[in-house]
Parts: structure tokens; sequence; C-alpha cells
């Protein structure tokens, strides 16, 4: 029996080319799985690293996007030459998102038209750390006096069900 080993190699090869270009809305720091030039920009803001990024027009020297990361999150944006709205001032387009810090993939879903790669400049700043991250504000805070709390004392007793978070 003859095989065709050529067409059996791509038949085998398809689904993981697939699976490979259906990664395209990866973003990390260091680039990803496969890294490339045209993927974008991704800048982690923690706690002991808090971070601002501002995009500045070389032209004017006047910023065009200033954002200070929250701790926890991460800035994705990537660039698209030619998608603008004016061929001299702004004829790229910035495609941005706010993601936590943790993630990997995703859809950039706020864009807004720059000046070209060449009249453009990325600045990052360190705020003063440490920067705690913002509380989400449906997180069931509860702050438990260790006077009154039974579970705290000498004698002990029952402690609460369900989730509880100890502040001091």
């Amino acid at each position: 029996m003859r095989t065709n080993r050529p067409a059996l190699a791509a038949s085998m090869l398809a689904p993981t080319l697939a699976a490979v270009l259906a990664v395209g809305g990866c973003y990390a720091p260091d680039g990803g799985f496969m890294p490339a030039s045209g993927r974008g920009f991704t800048y982690v803001s923690t706690p002991f690293k808090p971070l601002t990024v501002t995009l500045v027009d070389v032209r004017t020297e006047e910023p065009f996007f200033v954002m200070a990361i929250p701790p926890g999150q991460q800035l994705t944006f990537k660039f698209l030459e030619g998608k603008g709205d004016d061929e001299v001032w702004t004829p790229d387009l910035m495609e941005w998102e706010l993601f936590d810090e943790i993630s990997t993939m995703g859809s950039l879903n706020n864009a807004m038209t720059v000046p070209p790669a060449n009249c453009r400049r990325i600045d990052l700043a360190l705020r003063p750390a440490p920067e705690n991250p913002p509380v989400p504000d449906n997180e069931n805070l509860e702050i438990v006096d260790p006077l009154t709390a039974p579970w705290w004392t000498p004698e002990g007793g029952p402690k609460p069900r369900g989730k509880v978070r100890i502040y001091d």
C-alpha cells in the first residue's frame, strides 16, 4: 500500500497550525508564545512597581495618552498602521485594553487615532511604592475586632461560617 507522505504530514500539521494562528490575540510582557513585532506592548503594574505609561507626540512633545495602571492590572496596546483618520497628524490607530495582570489573551476594545510610528514615544514612569491594588466595589469586607471576636479570645469559640476576611 502506498501513501502520500507529504499529504499525510500536512493533514496532521493543519490542526496544530490552525491553533497557532488562532493565538493571534496573545499578550505578555515578554512577547508570549510566538513573539513578533506587530503583537503589541504589554506593561504590568504591581504593588512594588506601579507604572504610568505615557505616549508622547515627539513633534509637539505633548502627551496624547496617559494611563496610571492600577497595581494588579496590565495595559496592552498595539498600533495599526494606516488605520487613522488623518494622513499627516494621526495616520495610525492604537487599540488598547486594561486587563488583570495574569491575562494573556483578550480583545483590545478601546481605540484612538495616533501619530505615525516615527513621531511617537513611549515613556514609562514608576510611581511611589508600595501601592495597594484598588479594592473592588463588590468585595465583601468585614472588619473584625480581635477583642470581641469569640474565636480570638483565650477561651475560644466558634468561627463564623462562610467567607470571612480579617483586616487590621
